[in-house]
C-alpha cells in the first residue's frame, strides 16, 4: 500500500473509531490544597491510558496506583512545582526500569525547555551512579503549535498565567480541552472547542491575577461555554461545593468523565 493509500485509510479509520473515550482526573486541588490532589488528568481510550497531563507531587504514585504502568506520554502545561515536582520521580521509575528507559513520550512546548531544564533537569548528576543526562530517560518532544499522538492531532494553545509564553494548555477536536493554570481564555477556547467539547478550566472561588475565579467565568464566557466547563485546581472541598451551588460542573479528585470520540485530523494538522 503506498504511503498516500496509508494515510487515507488512517483517516477512515479515525473517522469510524469506536472506541470509549474519557478523561480521569487524578488530582483537583490548587498548589495550597493538597488533600485534593495535584491538578492532573489522564486521557483514557478503552480504559487505558493514553496521556498524562502534568505530573505534580503525589501524581505519578496515583497514576501508577490506578493503571500498574508508567504513563506512555506526558503533557507538561507549565513550570510550576505543583505540576512538576513528580517529573525526578519518573526519571528514575524510567531510568533504571531498562525495559521503559527512554519510552515514555514527554511533550514539552519549546518555550517551557529553558524552564523546565532549569526547575528539573539540571541538577548535577541526574542518579548517584553518574552517566546520566536527565532527558535520556524520556523521549523528548518539543514542539509548538500541537502535537500527534497515536494517529490524532493535539492543538496547543497558550494560556494566561504569569510571565507570557510559559503556560499551555492542550486540546483534542471535539474531545476535550484542558487549560492548565489560566486566567479567562474564551476566544481561545471558541477557536478549539465545540459544541461536543468538554473544557477542564482552571477554576477557584476567588480568582486572582494568574487564576480564574467563578466570578471571571460568569462575567466573560457565554452561556453555551459554561455549560461545557468542568472546573478544577480550586482551593478546597468547601469551594468546591459553593462553585457547584452556583451551577457549575466540578471535577472530583478520581472522577471520571466521558467524552465524545474526536473529529477526525483536519488536513491542516501538523
Amino acid at each position: 500500500m503506498s504511503k498516500k493509500n496509508q494515510a487515507e485509510a488512517q483517516v477512515q479509520d479515525r473517522k469510524h473509531d469506536a472506541s470509549v473515550w474519557s478523561l480521569h482526573v487524578l488530582g483537583t486541588g490548587a498548589a495550597n490544597a493538597i488533600a485534593l490532589g495535584s491538578s492532573a488528568a489522564v486521557l483514557e481510550r478503552d480504559g487505558r491510558p493514553m496521556l498524562l497531563i502534568d505530573c505534580g507531587p503525589g501524581t505519578l504514585e496515583h497514576f501508577l496506583r490506578c493503571y500498574e504502568t508508567l504513563p506512555p506520554a506526558v503533557f507538561i502545561t507549565h513550570g510550576h512545582m505543583d505540576h512538576v515536582a513528580g517529573l525526578e520521580r519518573l526519571f528514575h521509575e524510567s531510568w533504571f526500569d531498562p525495559a521503559r528507559r527512554g519510552k515514555t513520550r514527554m511533550f514539552v512546548h519549546a518555550n517551557l525547555l529553558p524552564v523546565l531544564q532549569a526547575r528539573v533537569a539540571d541538577y548535577p548528576s541526574a542518579i548517584a551512579e553518574g552517566g546520566a543526562n536527565f532527558w535520556e530517560g524520556f523521549h523528548l518532544i518539543p514542539f509548538s503549535r500541537g502535537f500527534w499522538l497515536d494517529g490524532w492531532w493535539f492543538d496547543v494553545f497558550a494560556t494566561r498565567h504569569h510571565v507570557p509564553g510559559t503556560s499551555y494548555g492542550a486540546a483534542l477536536r471535539g474531545c476535550f480541552a484542558w487549560t492548565g493554570d489560566t486566567r479567562p481564555i474564551p476566544e481561545t477556547l471558541s477557536a478549539v472547542a465545540d459544541a461536543h467539547t468538554l473544557v477542564a478550566h482552571d477554576c477557584s472561588l476567588v480568582g486572582n491575577p494568574s487564576h480564574t475565579g467563578v466570578d471571571d467565568i460568569e462575567r466573560e464566557y457565554p452561556e453555551n461555554l459554561r455549560a461545557q466547563l468542568l472546573l478544577y485546581h480550586y482551593g478546597s472541598a468547601a469551594d468546591a461545593q459553593a462553585l457547584r451551588n452556583r451551577g457549575f460542573k466540578v471535577a472530583e479528585p478520581d472522577g471520571r468523565y466521558p467524552l465524545h470520540a474526536p473529529h477526525p485530523v483536519r488536513a491542516d494538522a501538523g
